[in-house]
């Protein structure tokens, strides 16, 4: 009966801890997301009044897509 408690004991914990990195790591994956996105933001041309090119608003298009797709990976949700 002694060892059913130690067996149980040993799972809760090892359980408690993928729990722990698991979301650790989600965390840290977030946040490298929302730190790209604020790099491509500092990055990006600056218009000065004038609507863009349609190549760059492809381009941008093309950005945010590929910035929701991670983000749903991120979150877990099928495309």
């Amino acid at each position: 009966m002694e060892s059913a408690y130690l067996y149980m004991t040993v799972a809760t914990s090892a359980l408690l801890g993928v729990a722990l990195v698991s979301s650790t790591l989600l965390r840290g994956w977030r946040e490298w997301l929302a730190f790209k996105r604020h790099e491509m933001e500092a990055h990006a041309p600056r218009h000065d009044g004038g609507s863009p090119s349609t190549h760059s608003r492809i381009e941008i298009a093309d950005l945010k897509e590929r910035i929701r797709k991670l983000e749903a990976i991120a979150a877990g949700v099928e495309l």
